[in-house]
């Protein structure tokens, strides 16, 4: 099981996509990805909204989620944030296997 937590990044003037890319070239990405229990965490650009960046990440378990909110980096992450004025909506899932029955309709 993974929990996977959407973030939605939104802010005026292109501060959401300015955001992404500091996070980006100052490193902290790399180095969230790179954390113990990570499994994913990538930016996405909406089509029909230039003003939110989608953050899809995933973790192992709590205790990694938990250990990554009390890490040093977190305050770079709520630095970031604050600069470019975001607001956020979280939405949270946990993951569960595919059924069988569903592999039909998947496209490898």
């Amino acid at each position: 099981m993974s929990i996977v937590v959407n973030i939605y990044y939104t802010g005026i003037n292109g501060n959401a996509r300015k955001f992404a890319e500091e996070m980006t070239a100052t490193g902290v990405v790399e180095r969230i990805r790179a954390e113990e229990g990570n499994i994913r965490y990538e930016y996405f650009f909406p089509k029909d909204d230039e003003e939110t960046v989608l953050l899809i990440d995933a973790w192992d378990s709590q205790e990694a989620i938990d250990k990554h909110h009390a890490s040093p980096m977190m305050q770079d992450i709520i630095r970031l944030r604050e600069k470019y004025d975001l607001h956020m909506k979280v939405e949270r899932y946990t993951s569960i296997d595919m059924p069988d029955s569903d592999n039909a309709y998947v496209r490898k």
